[in-house]
């Protein structure tokens, strides 16, 4: 671990390596070994060239947009995105001079209709949160380049291990290292990937806005990328397990899992909507030891509320559109037993009936 916040040189020729390309270390903001090792990791599993490493989910998703577009350009974006992302697309880029046109990803009319001449960027997850729409990505990517457009898709809820937009053709993925990445609860961060001269764009709009991750977390979510397949691994057959389950209840409105993503699997997310026949108060504090948390993807069961937390900003219209209703659970597996799982919810459903 590099825990320093800056490297030390013998003379002021040594120092001027730095700034000729024959070192790569000067002072941690512009790049670290542990933070160089979290981004290049990425890369790899994810079959990029390149990748960096930033401060949070959304600091990448900053960096990779501001290294696409920037004042007086056009983003066209997923409707259903994460609510963090939607405040970023809808209200923050709005002050930088920069447009964004929300659209159902599942109409390429719409898209095609959407795109202007200063259209720059097309942005989407390949599993959507918290609905968990499964991205066409292969059509996505194929319009994009029809168009010359980027493509930019947040991985964070697949993991490279059931999808690889980059692979698929997309110009730049990012993750929400926080998550599945780092996979323990204890780390905040980002890795952004993609080609060299898009990373290393990115890279500048990390260095000079400050977006970077310090050594330690960087060496955390390094060692929770050890296990990210044998978690991944449980937390997926947990998942099947628990949409099974909770489909076979016929009083609930509705149970959100895909079906198809990937020979791994489908995901290590539920969501389910629970209706009119359940008091949804009483659910939450029904669930014994599984904890109610505003994230996801640690190696504990957990839930959100994605009305009063992810989305509670979102303008009510756009909410009800999308059906984040007041019914609406999401739920991370974890690693534990999956009949312990089960039993959770099993008696926090049956409490909570009307």
């Amino acid at each position: 671990m590099y825990q320093t916040s800056a490297f030390s040189f013998k003379d002021l020729d040594d120092m001027e390596d730095f700034y000729r390309g024959n070192k790569e270390y000067l002072y941690t903001r512009f790049s670290n070994p542990n933070t160089d090792d979290l981004g290049q990791g990425v890369a790899e599993l994810e079959g990029a060239p390149k990748g960096v490493a930033t401060s949070s989910g959304m600091s990448a998703i900053l960096a990779g947009v501001l290294a696409v577009v920037s004042h007086g350009d056009h983003i066209i974006a997923s409707e259903d995105i994460y609510g963090g992302t939607y405040q970023l697309f809808a209200h923050e880029l709005k002050e930088f001079g920069i447009e964004v046109s929300f659209v159902s990803m599942n109409n390429l009319d719409e898209i095609e209709n959407t795109i202007r001449v200063n259209t720059k960027l097309l942005y989407s997850e390949s599993i959507t949160n918290p609905l968990l729409r499964v991205e066409n990505l292969a059509s996505l990517i194929s319009l994009a380049k029809k168009h010359k457009l980027t493509t930019m898709i947040d991985n964070t809820f697949a993991t490279p291990y059931l999808i690889k937009p980059f692979e698929l053709g997309a110009d730049l993925v990012i993750h929400s290292a926080t998550k599945y990445i780092g996979g323990h609860s204890d780390v905040t961060a980002g890795v952004l990937v993609g080609n060299e001269t898009l990373i290393s764009k990115a890279k500048t709009k990390v260095v000079n806005l400050g977006c970077n991750l310090s050594p330690f977390e960087a060496w955390l979510a390094c060692r929770g990328l050890k296990t990210l397949a044998v978690r991944m691994e449980r937390q997926v057959k947990n998942a099947q397990a628990l949409a099974d389950f909770l489909r076979q209840n016929t009083a609930i409105k509705r149970v959100y899992y895909p079906e198809s993503v990937s020979e791994n699997g489908n995901g290590a997310i539920v969501s389910v909507d629970l209706g009119e026949n359940y008091d949804i108060d009483v659910f939450f504090k029904s669930l014994q030891w599984i904890r109610i948390v505003p994230t996801l993807a640690g190696v504990e069961s957990t839930v959100t509320y994605p009305l009063r937390t992810s989305h509670r900003t979102v303008p009510e219209a756009i909410r009800s559109k999308l059906g984040i209703t007041r019914g609406l659970v999401r739920i991370s597996l974890g690693i534990e037993d999956a009949e312990d799982i089960i039993d959770a919810f099993d008696k926090a459903i049956k409490t909570a009936k009307l």
